[in-house]
């Protein structure tokens, strides 16, 4: 009978999965989807591997699924459809192990202790990871979960670059950059040797654009820096997410507008970004479309950082041989890319607007001193990637 393995990324309001097909020691995808809208007006979607769609449901409004209506709903629609399968393992998105791990690691309660401590770090994240997790083991004890964490890729970083200019007292409690994003990094370092071996070897600048979005310096191979630092919010201005901002100003909102905490958190994370600059919307392709002045500045701003950072991250990896475009913007929106490579050109980066045009592989011009490609990437193929292999070495 063939095996299944299961991947899932809880969050908030939404679950995501993706189901694996595990055959001759490879990995095929076979259904993917989402349940979105958990407590207000749940929404399930299920797609074969081409994206063609196998099932939709919609719940009425004010509908409370919850986490563990979604993961009922779901085990049962993967039984259903599932005929000569067995589910052999589950493997989560945790989006943070912390300084300990570095590793993806299968679940056990001491585990789940350990990822409890680290709720504070990522409080809007963390505890429905785990809450995912305890769910299943409620319902299948003897199912094998692995836990794959987003920082755990950036651990290899040197001490220098994670490091605050705070007190010890402070930094000591585990106040540091962490980094995130690093499945989707681990998994662009692990195809780029066969599709440019100089690169994988050498100094590659990856923009993880969507709508989070962040950069990666990787020397062979290795995280040696990234934009984003003790939370998600940082680096780069996202989709609704400010990126990197001066302490003065959450200060100023706290002293001058009465902000509290709550008000704040719901600022930086949800109102800001290009959502918040331009007035108009947080997805890429309306801003290019639009022909208003915000919305153009938005997109300038976005784009003005992305250079910006490429600048610093080459420092990092003291040069720069090659740059990856990846995720959602990064993969399809050829206007982006252009503007951060024309400002890029100091670096020796020029791309072939043909080949940017239908979004590459290869984007850069052949007489282009540095390579830039776009290459979608796969975080739940890491995941499962990662599952097969923990599942496959016995449990202590």
């Amino acid at each position: 009978m063939a095996e299944i393995i299961l991947v899932l990324n809880a969050g908030s309001s939404s679950l995501k999965y993706c189901a694996y097909d595990v055959h001759d020691d490879a990995l095929r995808l076979v259904l993917r989807g989402s349940i979105e809208g958990l407590y207000t007006a749940p929404a399930f979607r299920a797609a074969d591997a081409a994206g063609a769609e196998v099932e939709a449901r919609q719940w009425d409004a004010g509908t409370q699924l919850g986490h563990e209506g979604a993961i009922a709903y779901l085990a049962d629609f993967l039984r259903g459809h599932g005929e000569g399968h067995t589910l052999a393992a589950v493997g989560h998105r945790v989006v943070h192990g912390g300084v300990r791990f570095t590793q993806p690691a299968r679940v056990t309660e001491a585990l789940l202790a350990e990822l409890d401590t680290l709720c504070p770090l990522a409080p809007l994240h963390q505890p429905h990871n785990l809450k995912a997790i305890r769910i299943l083991a409620e319902r299948r004890p003897g199912l094998p979960q692995v836990a794959c964490f987003d920082t755990a890729f950036h651990r290899a970083q040197p001490e220098v670059a994670q490091a605050f200019a705070l007190p010890v007292e402070i930094t000591g409690r585990g106040v540091r950059r962490y980094g995130f994003h690093g499945l989707s990094y681990e998994y662009i370092a692990s195809v780029l040797p066969r599709i440019d071996a100089a690169a994988a070897a050498g100094r590659t600048v990856v923009a993880h654009l969507g709508n989070g979005s962040s950069m990666c310096a990787l020397v062979a191979g290795r995280s040696v820096a990234s934009t984003m630092g003790f939370t998600a919010v940082d680096g780069l201005p996202m989709g609704t997410r400010c990126g990197s901002l001066d302490p003065g100003v959450i200060l100023y909102l706290i002293g001058e507008l009465g902000m509290d905490a709550g008000a704040i958190e719901d600022l930086i994370y949800r109102k800001s970004g290009l959502l918040g600059m331009s007035g108009v919307s947080s997805d890429m392709r309306a801003l290019l479309a639009s022909d208003d002045a915000r919305a153009r500045f938005a997109v300038e701003v976005y784009t003005y950082r992305i250079a910006r950072e490429l600048g610093s991250l080459a420092a990092a990896a003291q040069g720069l041989d090659a740059l990856v475009f990846t995720a959602g913007i990064g993969e399809h929106a050829a206007p982006v890319r252009e503007r951060v490579c024309r400002q890029a050109a100091w670096l020796g980066v020029s791309i072939d607007a043909a080949a940017n045009a239908r979004n590459g592989p290869k984007i850069s011009e052949v007489s282009g001193r540095v390579p830039v490609w776009v290459i979608p990437t796969d975080e739940e193929l890491m995941i499962a990637r990662h599952t097969r292999e923990i599942i496959a070495t016995p449990a202590p």
